[in-house]
């Protein structure tokens, strides 16, 4: 395996990494330095919740929560520093991740966001400042995803310019509400906004949920969630609403308005796209789940191949040295494709809050680029969800036994990441989503339109303007100009192989989809949906073809960018690794559509083995590169102690066998005997 190594810099390969906010990342992981943020598994549920709203404070004396804040309010406006150091508390524990989120990403955000100037004053800058705990109280027991649907009301009372919140039936409750059952003050409700009579869809409210001493204020019924499977640390409850009166000002207005006679107004028109303009302010919950399930994925890996590099298992070369886990091919292959996956994902992730910083920062806040955010966000943290939990489990089982025990992270890891698949959107409801947009070409009436309309939407596209519109027009020609009679190694990696098969597979998906939808145009509008519903399962796969590509292209291009060779030979090793796999896990779709001729697809395994060796060889420098010390890590079995045992077991062995009483075993008899008898 050293055969392959290449004479690396960790610390250089981190500054790729880690990007445009690295301080914020650090500051983030010096979260993990102070022992208090530290959650113990054997402590009861109260302590976790004390310990980790104590860390939120700390969090708070970051400064990083006000970044996103504007100068007038003691902010600088960098709303991607934020986000990257919130991501990086996973390495404290993923409980703070999400209870700082939900107090400064979600609550806060939506003042932010939603807000107008006076709101921020009175409750945004105490909210950052960790002085006024809050919820953010979207999601109710019947709707979760479908929140233009949520049941509970905001009601114009002119007589007395309140608004009357209610919870009209039981599925109304807000439920899975994080901060809801112990710390929050106040929460930011979505409700269907009412006056005079006319339903205005879901607004936002500032709603005092708490009085000062932790009592229930009037009217709001709060029940705890109790024991999750995970995220231990963040009190879930839930909240119910009788007849409970807020002053006209809590409505956040910032898209919509009622005057003290009741009057509505709003600088959006249509409520459909105001709705969903609403929502997109609030984006950055999905930007920080995809950064949070890339950090604890590089957490999973960096203690897995630490063990791996130093557990021993079997003796294969001769009868006494046991074989380093990591030299096992089949190790390889459980683990290396994982890595070149977090790889990609950490840097695709890079690109997502570029952009996120330039629509929120107001650098470039063009419908156009909302949209891509808006998309690849939604792509990108049902990816990076599912590939946490598929890492963190591989890793698991790679450390045994060892990988079982709380004290090595991994299967709380595993326990707290679960519920991040459906939080923040659903993964599968997110893909339909980004699925949707694709074929619309991000067109807005596309974004914004119900299921059936979506349908009958697609249907009058012509696919060729879709696709050119896209730049996926060139993706689906012929791809025998890339191969050659003798294709080597070499050729299989070809990176413009694995961009054009990648490439190919995606336009085939969405020309299919929009060749298949076509018929809705003229479908009346409960046909058109079930001709919609008939394509769900190739609008998912579809939108995980978009965001694959996408991957591969961030790392691409990120390989182009080193300037050291044995630094881009390493990322080309990545890049090569990431896309292959992706290649060899879709390979019955590219020999069913022709893509790859037989004899080319079974290279794709072979190359796959030896590139995994390639990568197990720099392993150490590779997760070294993420830049988590023993206090991120916090797993026994990554501090060395393994290979001080097999240090041990080793020396133990040799003098035993230096001793003339040592036993001789049977097998060794035999073999003798066996030699004397012929």
């Amino acid at each position: 395996m050293t055969d392959f190594a290449l004479d690396l810099d960790p610390t250089a390969i981190q500054t790729v990494l880690d990007g445009r906010w690295a301080e914020a990342r650090r500051q983030g992981r010096s979260l993990a330095l102070d022992e208090s943020t530290h959650l113990d598994p054997a402590d009861d549920l109260e302590t976790t919740r004390a310990n980790t709203l104590a860390a939120v404070g700390l969090m708070a004396d970051t400064k990083l929560p006000m970044a996103a804040l504007p100068e007038t309010l003691g902010g600088t406006n960098e709303h991607a520093k934020t986000v990257a150091g919130f991501e990086e508390t996973v390495t404290a524990s993923p409980s703070l991740q999400i209870k700082a989120g939900v107090q400064f990403g979600l609550f806060g955000g939506a003042i932010l966001h939603l807000g107008n100037p006076t709101q921020h004053a009175d409750w945004l800058v105490p909210a950052q400042q960790g002085e006024l705990l809050g919820s953010f109280a979207m999601t109710e027991i019947g709707h979760g995803s479908d929140v233009a649907a949520i049941g509970t009301t905001a009601t114009y009372d002119a007589a007395t310019e309140e608004f009357v919140i209610d919870t009209p039936f039981r599925a109304a409750t807000k439920e899975y509400i994080g901060n809801a059952a112990r710390d929050a003050r106040a929460a930011v409700v979505f409700a269907q906004l009412i006056t005079a009579g006319v339903n205005h869809g879901v607004h936002a409210f500032f709603v005092p949920i708490r009085t000062a001493d932790g009592q229930p204020q009037p009217g709001v019924s709060i029940e705890d969630d109790g024991h999750k499977g995970g995220l231990r640390g963040v009190d879930n409850g839930r909240f119910a609403f009788d007849a409970v009166r807020i002053p006209r000002t809590n409505l956040l207005d910032r898209y919509g308005a009622v005057t003290a006679d009741g009057e509505y107004s709003s600088p959006i028109d249509s409520p459909g796209r105001r709705f969903f303009t609403m929502l997109g302010t609030l984006v950055q919950g999905r930007v920080s789940l995809d950064g949070s399930a890339v950090v604890a994925s590089k957490l999973a890996l960096d203690i897995a191949v630490r063990y791996g590099l130093e557990r021993k298992q079997f003796t294969t070369v001769d009868d006494y040295t046991e074989t380093t886990l990591l030299d096992y091919q089949q190790h390889q292959r459980r683990l290396m494709p994982g890595l070149a996956a977090v790889y990609a994902s950490s840097l695709a992730h890079e690109k997502l809050l570029t952009s996120f910083e330039e629509v929120f920062s107001g650098v470039d806040d063009s419908e156009e680029n909302r949209a891509l955010l808006e998309t690849r966000a939604a792509a990108f943290k049902a990816d990076s969800t599912w590939m946490a939990l598929d890492v963190i489990q591989e890793c698991r089982e790679a450390c045994g036994g060892a990988g079982f025990m709380a004290e090595n992270r991994l299967v709380g890891l595993r326990a707290d990441l679960d519920v991040y698949v459906t939080f923040e959107g659903d993964n599968t409801v997110l893909l339909q989503l980004v699925a949707k947009r694709i074929l619309g070409d991000y067109a807005k009436e596309f974004a914004h339109i119900d299921v059936g309309g979506a349908a009958r939407f697609i249907g009058t596209q012509a696919a060729e303007h879709t696709l050119y519109r896209s730049g996926l027009a060139n993706a689906g020609r012929a791809i025998s100009d890339v191969f050659t009679p003798n294709l080597s190694e070499r050729r299989i990696r070809s990176g413009r192989l694995q961009r054009n098969l990648l490439e190919t597979r995606l336009e085939v998906m969405v020309s299919g989809l929009a060749a298949a939808l076509r018929p809705a145009a003229k479908m009346p509008t409960a046909q058109a949906a079930e001709l919609f519903n008939s394509q769900q399962h190739e609008l998912v796969e579809m939108a995980r073809a978009y965001v694959e590509l996408e991957k591969w292209k961030a790392i691409d291009e990120a390989m182009r960018e080193q300037k050291d060779p044995a630094q881009a030979k390493i990322f080309r090793r990545l890049r090569d690794t990431y896309g292959l796999s992706l290649i060899e896990k879709h390979i019955g779709w590219h020999l069913m559509y022709g893509r790859l001729p037989m004899s080319r697809a079974r290279q794709v395994g072979e190359t796959l083995n030896r590139l995994c060796a390639k990568l197990a060889a720099n392993a150490l420098e590779l997760v070294d590169a993420f830049g988590y010390g023993d206090d991120h890590r916090r797993a026994t079995i990554a501090t060395g102690v393994e290979a001080e045992r097999q240090a041990e077991a080793a020396a133990h062995y040799r003098r035993a066998r230096a001793q003339r009483d040592y036993p001789v075993p049977e097998k060794q008899l035999k073999k003798a005997a066996k030699s004397r008898t012929a």
